[in-house]
């Protein structure tokens, strides 16, 4: 059985690691380079950046900070926020990034997604898939785009099932409803995602307490468990973390 993996997210607005609660109310939490150093350090399997306003700013990724963290980490490293093209990801690529993750212009454009897997390889592409529980269709999940700002009427689960066969390699799941809350991942969605695709997917939002982390590998099936404030403000360490979920039974990776 694959290690499940834990991966520290840093969501960067103007240079510096933020966190909010549902997407918003955003506070400072910290230096990016400096958290990102902390986490390949002390066990994190992989890193996430999320440029959270490139979007909506209409702007590139900012390749030097990518540069930057990339120098200080020797894991597995995926970044994400206004990718449109494939000359974006090329400099993402050269800049240090292992993957890309992709979200607004997937939705947008969902041939970028096979254009991409093409270009550098289906392990190389993430899709970031945001979610809100509807309110007009009930057990049912409507994907939103531009840092959660836009509804796009789109069914979770379908989009989902169209990223896998477009060729993405991942899905990086955040329940916007859930984020920033500490209250517990979605376990419903992400166990409906799980059972749905074969591809990886990877939970996001709501993580508060080392359980959350359990039910959503265990009853989640999620293969990687993503999470930003509990890291941040070190509530958490990764390292307690993981002997926690190895007692438990779930297959993790101890760093030596």
């Amino acid at each position: 059985m694959l290690a499940k993996r834990i991966i520290p997210c840093l969501d960067v607005q103007n240079g510096r690691t933020v966190k909010g609660v549902n997407f918003v109310n955003l506070r400072d939490a910290g230096d990016a380079v400096e958290l990102a150093r902390i986490y390949a350090e002390n066990g994190a399997d992989e890193l996430t950046f999320l440029d959270i306003t490139a979007t909506i700013e209409e702007r590139g990724t900012f390749t030097s900070l990518v540069r930057s963290i990339s120098e200080v980490i020797d894991i597995p490293f995926t970044v994400g926020g206004g990718i449109r093209s494939v000359k974006d990801v090329g400099r993402l690529l050269e800049a240090g990034a292992d993957k890309i993750s992709i979200n607004s212009m997937a939705v947008k454009d969902p041939s970028i997604i096979s254009t991409l897997a093409l270009e550098f390889g289906s392990q190389c592409v993430v899709c970031a898939i945001d979610v809100r529980k509807s309110t007009t269709i009930e057990n049912s999940h409507e994907v939103y785009v531009s840092g959660g700002r836009v509804a796009t009427g789109i069914e979770a689960l379908s989009w989902a099932k169209e990223v896998e066969d477009r060729g993405a390699g991942e899905i990086l799941l955040t329940s916007m409803d859930s984020d920033g809350t500490k209250n517990g991942f979605a376990i419903d969605i992400t166990r409906s995602m799980s059972d749905l695709l074969s591809i990886p997917i990877i939970a996001s939002g709501g993580a508060g307490t080392k359980d959350h982390f359990l039910s959503v590998f265990e009853e989640g099936k999620a293969d990687a468990a993503l999470a930003a404030s509990i890291f941040h403000f070190s509530e958490i360490p990764i390292g307690e973390l993981k002997i926690f979920l190895q007692k438990h039974g779930i297959p993790i990776r101890l760093k030596h």
